[in-house]
């Protein structure tokens, strides 16, 4: 599946990456802190850049204003495995599946028997050995219209509507994995666009979506904004039946990097 067009370059300048590697914004080993797998030790694989720009981005450095530093294979296969205690590696960004090198990556992982989630916002399919796709797909709410835009421009509101859904890309990365659906939501203002989203995708994948795939997670980044979401979007996920996801690392670390 082609890459949509919209996928911001700047700050990223992949057309001069060296082969097979990577825009690592930042690898850490630390606890899973959302989905299925919350609490699990993991190392986290960290990718600068995203065609995507929610309003909310809790990744800031890695979407709005990218920055990284270029890493081959071997280079993180060797950071990843000096952590003796992990067998858990999460890819994230930014959007990870950007980069074709990130197949590579996920190949050489499986390869070493180490269990790997992507945390995608699911626009982009890339056939590669996951174990968990952990794919987010990005609301209305999400959308940086100018009032919203923490740059305050609001250029990126036209081009993040159009593409951040991709029905075909989410069935896909559906059908190849085992996969969990983890919406970020606000409040219940949320739920119709969630309700008709999971009609759609049951419609066109060709596996399966139980309720207990779904999960509903908070949005905030901050220990102070969780306290305004978090009540309301676990009531909603007893209503609907979803699972709900906390933050655990937003709960123990607040907005501290490398959590």
């Amino acid at each position: 599946m082609p890459v949509s067009d919209s996928v911001d370059r700047e700050g990223v300048a992949a057309e001069d990456a060296p082969a097979d590697s990577l825009p690592i914004n930042e690898l850490f080993y630390s606890l899973q802190g959302e989905g299925t797998l919350a609490g699990v030790p993991s190392v986290f694989v960290r990718t600068s850049g995203c065609n995507l720009r929610c309003w909310f981005c809790d990744s800031y450095h890695t979407s709005w204003e990218p920055t990284h530093a270029w890493q081959d294979i071997d280079e993180i296969l060797a950071e990843v495995e000096s952590y003796d205690n992990a067998d858990h590696v999460v890819l994230t960004g930014g959007e990870p599946l950007l980069h074709e090198a990130s197949v590579d990556l996920l190949e050489a992982l499986d390869e070493r028997g180490y269990h790997t989630t992507v945390e995608t916002n699911g626009t982009i399919y890339r056939d590669a050995p996951i174990d968990l796709a952990s794919i987010s797909p990005k609301l209305e709410s999400s959308t940086p219209t100018p009032e919203r835009d923490p740059k305050g421009e609001g250029e990126w509101a036209a081009r993040h509507e159009r593409d951040r859904i991709d029905l075909e890309a989410l069935a896909r990365l559906i059908e190849d994995s085992a996969f969990q659906l983890k919406f970020v939501v606000t409040d219940e203002s949320d739920m119709p666009e969630i309700l008709a989203l999971l009609e759609d995708l049951r419609e066109v994948a060709a596996v399966p979506i139980r309720d207990n795939d779904v999960l509903l997670m908070p949005e905030g980044a901050t220990r102070d904004r969780l306290e305004d979401t978090r009540a309301r979007v676990a009531q909603l996920a007893m209503d609907h039946g979803f699972r709900y996801t906390p933050r655990l690392h937003v709960d123990l670390w607040n907005d501290a990097p490398e959590t």
